[in-house]
């Protein structure tokens, strides 16, 4: 499906007030094949007294969406430089998820890059012992900074994914938080490991030039306004199979983050690699080594 059909399907759709956007994207998605997997999801936006009670609203939204795997990391209520005893906390929450959601949901521990020996304990705990296969970088510390080289030279060990927040905003970052010039950095430094830059840093069309070179380096698009001309860029740029399709839910809806890729104009081919065949095939070694069929 093109953008020109996605748009006159939407017309006819609207003028007829038989379907809604929402309900369109549903339509068409189960009936295109295609297996979406969700790379940016998080316990926001619906209530739960409980990270699985959270998570079963999450997933019957995703079902409206034809979405099949979804991938949860830090709980709640968020901190954005979370001491050792925090990070565990909200990583507890999303093992509690899994324990019950396990054949739904996948998730990526969140660590603090200002206490890398804690975060490198934390990360055998939850991902070389536990369930998890990667992990989440917020915004505490830069990851130009070559002191978060440890964890990413043990996630590039269990092959493990590498989620890093990046953004670019007009009145300056915060102090810890990274960009996605930060990330190409990082990613010159770690050559043999998969880097996932969170957000395209906000700015894609900078984003984007800034990570190209890294070829290591896949950009997550979720999180943002669905603008036209965001995922044609990045896959004239990057290449399709660098594009991974992400919501950012509940802060975001599945059907706007959907809209980015069913309303490019990219090859049918392309559209799939974006909505799971990449992120499947960057999780697929560390989920065979713990025994999960994909």
């Amino acid at each position: 499906m093109d953008r020109r059909f996605f748009l006159e399907a939407a017309t006819v759709a609207s003028a007829s007030s038989l379907l809604t956007s929402r309900q369109l994207l549903a339509e068409l998605a189960p009936t295109n094949g295609d297996d979406i997997w969700d790379l940016h999801c998080h316990f926001s936006g619906v209530v739960g007294e409980t990270p699985a009670d959270r998570v079963e609203k999450i997933v019957e939204y995703a079902d409206r969406m034809a979405i099949h795997r979804l991938i949860f990391f830090m709980g709640w209520p968020w901190s954005t430089a979370p001491k050792p005893d925090e990070f565990r906390r909200q990583n507890d929450q999303v093992l509690d998820a899994l324990s019950k959601w396990g054949h739904r949901i996948f998730g990526f521990a969140y660590l603090n890059g200002h206490h890398p020996e804690e975060s490198l304990a934390e990360i055998e705990r939850c991902v070389a012992e536990g369930p998890m296969i990667g992990v989440k970088l917020w915004v505490a510390r830069k990851c130009s900074e070559e002191a978060l080289d440890p964890i990413i030279k043990r996630c590039g060990e269990l092959q493990a994914a590498i989620y890093q927040h990046t953004w670019l905003k007009t009145q300056g970052n915060g102090p810890g938080e990274s960009t996605p010039m930060d990330l190409a950095i990082l990613a010159a430094r770690h050559p043999n490991v998969p880097i996932i830059c969170g957000h395209t840093g906000g700015d894609w069309t900078r984003g984007i030039r800034a990570v190209r070179a890294a070829k290591n380096v896949s950009i997550g698009i979720g999180g943002s306004e669905p603008t036209a001309g965001f995922v044609e860029m990045a896959v004239r740029e990057l290449g399709a199979e660098r594009v991974i399709y992400g919501s950012d839910a509940g802060g975001r809806s599945f059907s706007s983050q959907l809209a980015k890729v069913y309303g490019a104009e990219i090859s049918e081919a392309g559209r799939r690699q974006i909505l799971g065949g990449n992120l499947r095939r960057m999780l697929t070694p560390i989920l065979r080594s713990k025994g999960v069929n994909v």
